[in-house]
């Protein structure tokens, strides 16, 4: 089995706590087969004790029973040896020289005496057994001893213990073949997923239909989640892959129009002039390049998992402050702050180019009546509100979806059309929102940042 294959991590997985019970429960077995069988062997000494003792009482040590000879004989699968003595020590009957008793033993036994010894150098199992009785007219306290060989009651204890882990192995073997082919069937709804899944090509991104254990569900519903994305994804970049080509003909052309006449100057009057216009187009097409790029790297792209905290506040001030200094438009920029600083997760670059954007916008758009640029921010129930607002020329309220659609445009003009949906972009990537909100006169744009846990109203 292949060492990552989720069959053989299963099948671990369940033999394993399983053959941890088959060894806890033989050796279960081993002790219980064990202490029974020494149990059921001293029993059966005794009682060969107890019949021995009748006997010699009755037959006055003449002989045994029939009786008693086959239980002696075949005691518990196994040969018995006895041998009783009367109180004076003289021999009665049985087989001579028993086992010697420990030293530990006492010589007046009130209670049957078990131990292990040796009887002509085997191991054996011991009972020393007294009882009062009377043998040809002498009566007092006879010893009789019993034994037997102690591979008896190991060839018991053997056979008993084959049968029971015969039983165990096979009851595992037969478990792990089930399991073995259960896993295996049980998984076939996930291979079928895999050749599911394999059928999928990047221009065939279908949500998978088929229908699945419950267990993997989750599984399905995330996969088919992803795959919305990426063909989401994909057609969002289709589409702005089509459009920037559209959008870069035109500089691009104009570029290279204006090369050409430099290249094919009558004089250098005439090349200083076209030369000028041409830093100028290449300036317009390296600063529509900049806003595809800026929109390409804020797209798809969640600004809340970067784990960093913003001064909103004092990101806002900075923004306004280099739009002032870079700007050739003069334009007075007037501030409603929070005295204390607004945090909020993100990352700074991106919500810098998103303002900077709108400011920009205000002076490419704003007309030439344009003169001031207010931007007010204030914290309203969980969330960083900035509204830019300018005194321009406004965009009407039936150009609001065109104005932040990639290259659209409200009034048509200079530019990229890419300065909104810039920052719509950064702000959804920032969990926030941009709106355009209806106003008298012009332009009024608010965003929103939820704020960092924690942070209380200014």
């Amino acid at each position: 089995m292949k060492p990552n294959s989720l069959r053989a991590r299963l099948i671990l997985i369940i033999l394993t706590p399983l053959l941890v019970i088959a060894v806890v429960t033989a050796a279960w077995q081993f002790r219980n087969t064990t202490i029974r069988a020494a149990n059921i062997f001293d029993r059966g000494l005794l009682s060969a004790a107890l019949a021995i003792s009748r006997d010699v009482a009755v037959s006055d040590g003449d002989a045994l029973s029939p009786f008693t000879r086959r239980l002696v004989n075949d005691t518990s699968g196994g040969e018995l040896f006895y041998h009783v003595y009367a109180p004076d020590g003289v021999f009665v009957t049985g087989y001579s020289t028993p086992p010697i008793l420990p030293s530990e033993a006492s010589e007046d036994l009130t209670e049957p005496f078990f131990f292990d010894g040796q009887y002509q150098g085997q191991d054996v199992r011991v009972l020393r057994f007294q009882d009062v009785t009377v043998v040809s007219g002498i009566a007092g306290v006879f010893n009789i001893t019993v034994w037997q060989s102690a591979q008896v009651r190991s060839h018991f204890v053997r056979d008993v213990l084959t049968r029971s882990f015969a039983v165990i192995a096979l009851l595992v073997l037969c478990v792990a073949v089930v399991v073995w082919f259960g896993v295996g069937l049980g998984l076939r709804p996930l291979l079928d997923l895999e050749r599911a899944i394999a059928k999928r090509t990047p221009t065939e991104l279908e949500p998978i239909r088929r229908e699945v254990p419950v267990e993997a569900r989750g599984l399905v519903t995330t996969l088919n989640s992803l795959l919305d994305r990426i063909s989401r994804r994909i057609s969002s970049k289709d589409e702005f892959i089509s459009n920037a080509a559209h959008q870069l003909r035109n500089p691009v052309a104009g570029v290279l129009a204006l090369a050409e006449a430099v290249e094919n100057a009558p004089n250098a009057q005439a090349a200083k002039a076209r030369s000028r216009e041409l830093v100028q187009a290449a300036r317009v097409a390296s600063d529509l390049t900049n806003k595809l790029l800026s929109f390409e790297r804020a797209s798809g792209i969640d600004m809340r998992d970067t784990g960093n905290v913003v001064d909103f506040a004092a990101l806002v001030r900075d923004v306004g402050a280099a739009y002032v200094a870079s700007n050739i438009r003069p334009a007075d920029v007037r501030y409603d702050m929070p005295e204390n600083g607004v945090y909020v997760h993100g990352e700074a670059v991106m919500l810098r180019e998103a303002i900077l954007n709108l400011l920009t916008n205000t002076s490419t758009h704003g007309g030439p009546d344009m003169t001031a640029v207010d931007l007010s921010l204030s914290v309203q129930k969980e969330a960083a509100v900035l509204t830019v607002t300018d005194n321009g020329a406004g965009i009407p309220a039936d150009k609001h979806v065109e104005a932040i659609s990639r290259f659209g445009q409200a009034g048509g003009g200079p530019g990229s059309g890419l300065g909104l949906p810039i920052a719509l972009r950064v702000m959804e990537n920032h969990g926030g929102s941009l709106e355009i909100l209806d106003c008298d006169t012009g332009t009024s744009i608010r965003l929103s940042l939820p704020l960092v846990k924690g942070t209380k109203d200014p």
